[in-house]
């Protein structure tokens, strides 16, 4: 044996040590009523839920002013905090992709994907943002151009510049940032599951960190906060789309669109949802994943066709050039004037994002074995951004168009953010079609991401368990609705500022742990890359 062979064999060791553990999956679960629950998570998560559920209904008035005023503290406490770790875990995925780790294949070198490109990017898009992009891709933008919502950078409303001013920050809030806040939790969570064999459930990423610890305490609370940060920020979407759908129901049927019929959506969606996480991810999530590829696809080429083919094309370099000049000064947390959008709009958003990532986090990691990371980082951070400015320039370019020319309801700005979509779509042609169609679509987008949610929200109070009881699958499944309709009963007329509130609460504990994820995610993969450099000379 040379000792080139040696010393690599030595170093093999080593770092194989550094990721030897004894815990066993499921080994501190308590299987009781047909649930395979993991010590403490489940109960200490459940007991907080039912908590905040029986104290909101009790005391809703005092529960809405909580909400209200700490999503306010946390606001103008944590702005800078909130853009900052945004930047960082963009600039972080992108230099992943082009470092020497990106060769890095999830599963092994042996592993190959379990679903098709086209299957695997309908699940991660349908998870990602399904509901926000509906509810908010015309009332976004058309609202920043008319002044109803804040400019950003305090860009005067009605003129040229604010059409473009309002694509690019629309574009800012569901581009690049959104999806590498998801990237870093999924390519962590894909990455110490299937390479290190780790439980799948969040405290597995911080193991080079906190070692045997994240078995304890430490990685009790950590999957806690999970839990809670995603039933929150799933909650939030739920409670946005039983609005919109409420809305389009109203719009086209007269329907009322008051709590009761918000409640009833919710309640009925879930029942869907239920039966749909019973199925798993191929009966399920993955059939009604392309069924909403086919539906959006559907409505976005007549978008595109009705409005005008040459105003698209022109919407979209608007919304491309608009994003590459606005994203450094939207980026920028010091010295900003426009504190009413920077506050209500980008942190909001961004403390949206980071409550869902535990969840399309986990489902995206749960769809990933076999991409390698520069695959994996290329398809969930720039391949939907790139959708996005299609999507954006379809809906909301259609929106800024009438507005811009005094056409309809939304020249006169956002006065129902519910409406807005279907606002725009009543001056198309066949506008009773498209507009069911955009019902459906909302509300497969909500069972998809319910259904998710349930999964994921599973695996991790089971312990990192991927086939947990099917009664804990319910159980999270009705969870996820009950939250949805609190937050909704909570908020009244001030529906929205509750589920914001109540997103931007939960947000701000994960958004540490995030930053902490991406030191251990690059401590792994480092250690992984020397594992392959070292096993490349055993095999010379």
């Amino acid at each position: 044996m040379n000792e080139e062979t040696k010393t690599a064999q030595e170093a093999i060791s080593e770092i194989e040590d550094l990721y030897d553990t004894d815990y066993v999956v499921g080994q501190d679960n308590i299987e009781k009523w047909g649930f395979d629950m993991h010590a403490p998570v489940f109960p200490v998560s459940a007991a907080l839920i039912a908590l905040f559920v029986i104290g909101s209904l009790m005391f809703p008035e005092q529960s809405r002013e909580m909400l209200v005023a700490t999503r306010t503290w946390i606001q103008e406490t944590f702005d800078w905090m909130f853009l900052s770790a945004g930047n960082i875990f963009v600039l972080f995925c992108l230099a992943l992709i082009v470092l020497p780790v990106g060769k890095i294949r999830l599963g092994g070198e042996d592993a190959r994907p379990d679903f098709s490109v086209v299957s695997w990017f309908a699940m991660l898009f349908a998870a990602g943002m399904g509901i926000g992009l509906m509810f908010w891709s015309v009332a976004e933008p058309v609202g920043y151009f008319t002044e109803w919502f804040g400019t950003p950078l305090d860009t005067a409303g009605f003129t040229e510049e604010a059409r473009t001013a309002a694509l690019g920050a629309t574009m800012y809030h569901w581009g690049l940032h959104p999806w590498a806040i998801y990237a870093v939790v999924a390519l962590s969570l894909a990455f110490f599951s299937f390479n290190k064999g780790f439980p799948l459930t969040i405290r597995s990423t911080f193991y080079p960190l906190l070692g045997d610890r994240v078995w304890g305490w430490p990685g009790h609370i950590i999957d806690t906060v999970a839990v809670l940060a995603t039933i929150f920020g799933l909650a939030t979407s739920l409670g946005l789309g039983a609005q919109q759908a409420a809305s389009g129901l109203n719009f086209l049927f007269d329907v009322g669109s008051g709590l009761q019929t918000q409640v009833i959506i919710i309640t009925g969606v879930t029942a869907v949802a239920i039966i749909s996480v019973v199925r798993g991810i191929d009966g399920g999530v993955k059939l009604l994943s392309n069924l909403n590829l086919i539906f959006a696809f559907l409505l976005l080429m007549f978008v595109i066709i009705a409005s005008s083919l040459g105003g698209f094309f022109s919407n979209v370099a608007r919304t491309f050039s608009g994003y590459v000049e606005y994203i450094l000064p939207l980026s920028n947390p010091v010295g900003r004037e426009d504190t009413t959008f920077y506050h209500s709009w980008t942190i909001f958003f961004w403390a949206w994002w980071i409550s869902w990532s535990p969840f399309v986090g986990m489902f995206i990691a749960r769809v990933s074995r076999g991409r390698t990371v520069r695959q994996f980082l290329t398809a969930v951070l720039l391949v939907p951004t790139l959708v996005t400015v299609v999507w954006m320039s379809a809906f909301g370019g259609s929106g800024l168009d009438q507005a811009a020319e005094g056409v309809g309801e939304l020249a006169e700005g956002i006065s129902d953010s519910t409406l807005a979509l279907f606002q725009m779509l009543s001056h198309l042609p066949l506008t009773g079609i498209t507009s069911f169609l955009a019902i459906c679509l909302v509300l497969v987008f909500f069972v998809t991401s319910s259904d998710s949610g349930s999964l994921v929200i599973d695996s991790i109070t089971s312990g990192g368990k991927t086939n947990a009881p099917v009664n804990q699958r319910i159980f999270w499944a009705t969870a996820e609705g009950v939250i949805a309709a609190v937050l909704l009963v909570v908020g009244g007329s001030a529906a929205l500022e509750a589920l914001s509130a109540g997103a931007v609460s939960v947000g701000l504990p994960f958004t540490f742990l995030l930053l902490a994820m991406c030191v251990s995610l690059a401590r792994g993969l480092y250690h992984e890359r020397q594992l392959i450099e070292y096993n490349d000379v055993l095999r010379q």
